[in-house]
C-alpha cells in the first residue's frame, strides 16, 4: 500500500509517531501545536493509508473517555538500505521501526555507474523476492545534492552521476541517495543513541574520519557536507603526516589505515585492523603506545566538538570505534587538554561499527524520503 501525504502536516504527524510513538491524539496535538480537528483529519488519513493504526489496548485516563494511542504498523512498509563502497554493496532491509530483517553483500567487479546501477537493481530484485519494498536508500562517501546526484565521490572516481534517477528508472522504485555520514547520523537520530536528544554529535572513525551534527532536532548540512572537512583538523603537532602533508591531523592520527601503517612499522610485519585490536587487547607495548596517542587525539577531537556545538551526547561509531575503548585513559586525557575544567562532563556513547549500521542509515534515508514525498519521486 502506498501513501501520498496531502500536506506537510501529515508528514510531521507521521514522523512524530514513527520516532516517539505510540502517542495519543491529545499528546500529538500538543507536541505539534495542532488543533484537535486538524489532527483528527490527518490521523484519519494516515490510518486509512495503512501507515498508522490505533493501538488495541486503550489507556484509561483518570476521568473521561479512554485514550487510544496511534502507532506505526512495522510490517506495513519495508525499505532497502545500501552502503556503496568501491568494492562491494552492503544492504539491509528494515521495517517501519528500522528493525533489520535481512542483510546482503555482493562484490563489485567495476565501479562504473552502469555496472553499479545494474548491481543495485539485481540486489534490489533479490530483496523484493522476500519483501515488498517501498523505497531504496543509498549511502555514498562523497558529496550528494538534494536530487540524489553524486557530485563528487573520489573513491568511485565519479562526478555528477544522477544515481537516484538511474536506480529509480532501472528498479522502478523511489530511490534516495545521501552522503554516508548523513545517513549514519539519521539512523542515530531516529532509532539510535541520539533518539530523544535535540542536540548531539556523531564522530565516525574508519577509513576516514566523519562528523555529523544534529541541532534543535535537525541535521546540520550544507553544500560542503560529504567532503570530510573534519579529517584534517590538527590534533597532534608531533604526529605523523597525512596524505595531504598535514602533520598530526585527524586523518593521520585516527583512521584505521594510518594506525595499521604505524603499528605494522612498529612490529615489523603487515597488520590489519583486527590484528591491531588483538595486539592491543594483549597489551603489546608498541601497539598500546600507538593507540594511546591516537586515543588522546580522539579525545581532543571530542573535546573540541563538544565545546563548539554543545551536544547532549557525542556518539562515536564506525569500524574503528574500538579505538575509543582500547586507548585506556588517553581519551579522557585528550578531552581534558582542550576542555575547560569547569565545563560539564561529556557524555560519550560508543555505537555499533558494523556495516549494518551504515545500511540501516541508508534505509532510514529512504524511509525519510518516502514519508516526505509518498511513493513519488
Amino acid at each position: 500500500m502506498t501513501w501520498q501525504p496531502k500536506d506537510e502536516l501529515a508528514s510531521e504527524v507521521a514522523l512524530e509517531v514513527l520516532i516517539h510513538g505510540p502517542l495519543g491524539r491529545a499528546e500529538l496535538a500538543r507536541r505539534l501545536g495542532l488543533a484537535p480537528a486538524t489532527l483528527t483529519r490527518i490521523s484519519a488519513e494516515l490510518i486509512s493509508s495503512g501507515l498508522l493504526a490505533e493501538v488495541p489496548e486503550a489507556t484509561q485516563r483518570t476521568s473521561g473517555r479512554p485514550t487510544v494511542p496511534l502507532d506505526v504498523i512495522p510490517s506495513s512498509h519495508y525499505f532497502f538500505g545500501i552502503k556503496l563502497t568501491d568494492s562491494a554493496l552492503d544492504a539491509t532491509v528494515i521495517d517501519l521501526k528500522a528493525t533489520p530483517l535481512e542483510s546482503y553483500r555482493v562484490a563489485l567487479e567495476s565501479t562504473t555507474p552502469t555496472h553499479v546501477v545494474s548491481a543495485i537493481t539485481k540486489l534490489t530484485r533479490r530483496a523484493q523476492s522476500s519483501y515488498r519494498l517501498d523505497a531504496v536508500g543509498i549511502a555514498v562517501g562523497g558529496v550528494v545534492n538534494a536530487h540524489g546526484t553524486v557530485e563528487s565521490a573520489p573513491f568511485l572516481k565519479w562526478h555528477n552521476v544522477p544515481l537516484a534517477t538511474l536506480v529509480t528508472d532501472s528498479s522502478h522504485l523511489p530511490t534516495f541517495v545521501a552522503n554516508d555520514l548523513s545517513a549514519y547520523t539519521q539512523i542515530q537520530h531516529w532509532f539510535g543513541a541520539g533518539t530523544g536528544h535535540a542536540n548531539f554529535a556523531v564522530i565516525t572513525v574508519g577509513v576516514g574520519v566523519g562528523y555529523g551534527c544534529v541541532a534543535n532536532g535537525a541535521r546540520l548540512e550544507n553544500e560542503d557536507s560529504g567532503i570530510g572537512l573534519i579529517g584534517h583538523w590538527p590534533l597532534d603537532p608531533l604526529g605523523p603526516i597525512c596524505s595531504q602533508g598535514h602533520r598530526g591531523c585527524a586523518e593521520a592520527m585516527l583512521t584505521t589505515p594510518a594506525i595499521c601503517r604505524d603499528a605494522s612499522a612498529a612490529v615489523g610485519r603487515p597488520l590489519g585492523w583486527h590484528d591491531v585490536i588483538t595486539l592491543a587487547t594483549d597489551k603489546h607495548p608498541a601497539v598500546t603506545t600507538i593507540l594511546a596517542a591516537s586515543g588522546r587525539a580522539l579525545g581532543r577531537l571530542v573535546g573540541m566538538v563538544a565545546s563548539l556545538t554543545a551536544p547532549e551526547v557525542v556518539i562515536i561509531g564506525g569500524e574503528g570505534v574500538a579505538l575509543a575503548s582500547l586507548s585506556g585513559n588517553s581519551l579522557a586525557a585528550g578531552i581534558a587538554e582542550v576542555r575547560d575544567p569547569r565545563a560539564s562532563a561529556i557524555r560519550i556513547t560508543l555505537s555499533n561499527g558494523s556495516n549494518e549500521a551504515w545500511c540501516r542509515g541508508a534505509a532510514a534515508i529512504a524511509l525519510q524520503g518516502y514519508i516526505a514525498t509518498g511513493s513519488t519521486r
